[in-house]
C-alpha cells in the first residue's frame, strides 16, 4: 500500500497505542463503547441495515461496524491504524460477528470501488486527518446513488473545548490525553457547507449527549459538543 497523503502519524499513532485494549468495555476507550449504541440509533432511524453494502472509513477496532454487520449490514471497515485493524479482526474471529477489515485510506477505497456502498460510515475521524475535505469527498465517491452517507464529529465551540478535552481528557480522564485537538474540531456549518459541495444533500443533524456521571448517551437537539450528520448521495447523480 502507497503511503496516503491525508493521513497524520501522530493521530494514527494514537490510536495505535490502544490497539490492545479497544474492546475493553472498562478501559481508556470506554466512552466510544457508551456512545455507540447511539451512533447505530442515529443511523437506524434514516435507513434499514440488513442486506446493505456497508463500509466504516476510520473503522479503529471495529466497534460500529461489529454494530452494523450485529444488525444484517455487509460490512467493510477500513483504517489506517495497523494494530487497530488487527484488533478488530482478531475480535471479528472472536465474537463470530463477520466483518471485512482492510488497512487503506478512504482515497484510494474511493478509487477502486467507487459507487459500491448503500451506506457509508464515518465516525470520530474527520477531526484526526489533515484534509477533513477530502475524506467527505471520498465518502461521496464511494456511495451509491441514493445512498447515505452518516458523519460524526466534535464541534470546535468553547463548550466542547470544556467538556470533551479539559473534562473527559483531563479531570474525569474519560478519553485519553491529547485525543483532540481543539483547532481540528469542525462546526457543523463548516461539515454541512463540505457534504454540499461534493453534492451530498445533509437530510438530519443531531447532537449526541454524554453524561459522564451516568456514563449515558442519548441524541439531543443540542449540537454544541458531539454531533452526527446524516447525508444522502442523489439517486441520479
Amino acid at each position: 500500500m502507497t503511503d496516503p497523503s491525508n493521513l497524520d502519524p501522530a493521530e494514527t499513532s494514537k490510536f495505535n497505542q490502544h490497539a490492545s485494549q479497544w474492546w475493553d468495555p472498562e478501559g481508556p476507550l470506554r466512552t466510544l463503547h457508551e456512545i455507540n449504541p447511539v451512533r447505530l440509533e442515529f443511523i437506524a432511524q434514516q435507513t434499514s441495515l440488513p442486506g446493505k453494502q456497508i463500509v466504516d472509513i476510520g473503522c479503529g477496532g471495529g466497534v460500529l461496524s461489529e454494530a452494523m454487520a450485529r444488525s444484517g449490514g455487509q460490512v467493510l471497515g477500513v483504517d489506517l491504524a495497523d494494530q487497530a485493524i488487527e484488533t478488530a479482526q482478531l475480535h471479528s474471529l472472536e465474537s463470530g460477528v463477520s466483518v471485512k477489515y482492510q488497512l487503506i485510506d478512504s482515497a484510494q477505497l474511493a478509487q477502486q470501488r467507487p459507487g459500491e456502498f448503500d451506506v457509508v460510515t464515518c465516525m470520530e475521524l474527520l477531526e484526526h486527518v489533515p484534509d477533513p475535505a477530502a475524506v467527505v469527498a471520498d465518502c461521496y465517491n464511494l456511495a451509491k446513488p441514493g445512498g447515505w452517507v452518516f458523519f460524526a464529529t466534535l464541534n470546535r465551540s468553547p463548550m466542547a473545548f470544556a467538556q470533551a478535552i479539559v473534562i473527559a481528557e483531563h479531570l474525569l480522564q474519560l478519553l485519553p490525553r491529547g485525543t483532540h485537538d481543539y483547532a481540528r474540531l469542525i462546526k457543523p456549518s463548516e461539515l454541512a457547507r463540505w457534504c454540499r459541495a461534493t453534492g451530498l444533500e445533509v437530510i438530519h443533524i443531531r447532537g449526541l449527549g454524554y453524561n459522564p456521571v451516568t456514563h449515558s448517551a442519548s441524541l439531543r437537539a443540542n449540537c454544541s459538543v458531539n454531533y452526527l450528520i446524516a447525508t444522502r448521495k442523489p439517486v441520479e447523480a
